[in-house]
């Protein structure tokens, strides 16, 4: 693909420059990787990135920290999404560097964001605005903030993509593990050890996961509040909604639509 091929050139043409991309370059690109650590930062709305192994969801004011050559490809089903992508030289990263990861944007990064936002290209060894990015690139790991933990696992499994979607639009319903295993037509047995061995992961964390994203999708999206929301995915209870939203976003709901 064309549009590929440029934008892995315009990222690795220069290998010891930092590159600042503010345009929509990556999106519904195949799978692709760089030479290039990259910190994607997004805002406005939810962006989906998809890796071999899991899709990770990135809501507005967080960012992702994407390891050199790891194959991912980035996705979002909103027009008000703005995305900020800065690419690193990187000969060993160690540490927080190494590992994919996505968290919040703190005030001090968005600060130093905010200085920078005219910034966009190659930036060099010398050059104040290469010192700089280094020093927002030092921050990212010196912070110490938790992880954001929404990671769905895909599968190739054609029968358990087929009953994950036959569920993912019915989130409002009651959608136990018995109830799931006998409209499709297997035992619940079977279907706990399918989740646990196609996706390492238990129907119930999986769901709980599914319900989580749709509920800032609609935060984000519609007027509804926050209980119109819960019942809307499925949850009779308001506090439940609300710890569950909590633990996996480390963000209550109503902080979430604050941001």
């Amino acid at each position: 693909m064309k549009i590929l091929s440029e934008l892995i050139k315009l990222v690795d043409q220069n290998p010891d420059s930092i590159v600042v991309m503010r345009q929509q370059t990556e999106q519904r690109l195949p799978a692709h990787q760089h030479n290039k650590t990259q910190l994607l930062l997004v805002y406005g709305g939810i962006a989906y990135l998809q890796t071999a192994e899991k899709d990770f969801y990135i809501p507005s004011n967080h960012y992702i920290w994407i390891p050199k050559n790891y194959p991912h490809n980035l996705m979002f089903n909103t027009q008000d999404l703005y995305i900020v992508n800065i690419y690193f030289p990187e000969k060993k990263a160690v540490g927080f560097y190494d590992e994919l990861g996505i968290y919040p944007v703190s005030k001090l990064l968005a600060e130093m964001l905010s200085f920078s936002e005219r910034w966009q290209g190659d930036y060099f060894k010398g050059s104040w605005e290469f010192e700089f990015l280094i020093t927002l690139k030092g921050v990212l790991s010196k912070e110490n903030l938790k992880k954001f933990s929404i990671q769905l696992p895909t599968t190739d499994d054609k029968r358990l993509n087929a009953l994950i979607e036959s569920f993912r639009n019915r989130l409002n319903e009651n959608l136990s593990l018995a109830i799931i295993a006998r409209q499709s037509g297997m035992s619940v047995r079977s279907l706990t050890r399918l989740f646990q061995t196609k996706l390492h992961i238990t129907f119930v964390q999986y769901l709980k996961m599914l319900r989580i994203i749709r509920a800032m999708e609609l935060i984000k999206d519609t007027d509804l509040n926050m209980t119109e929301i819960a019942y809307e995915i499925g949850y009779s209870n308001i506090a439940a909604f609300s710890n569950n939203f909590q633990q996996l976003t480390n963000m209550r709901p109503t902080e979430f639509k604050t941001k």
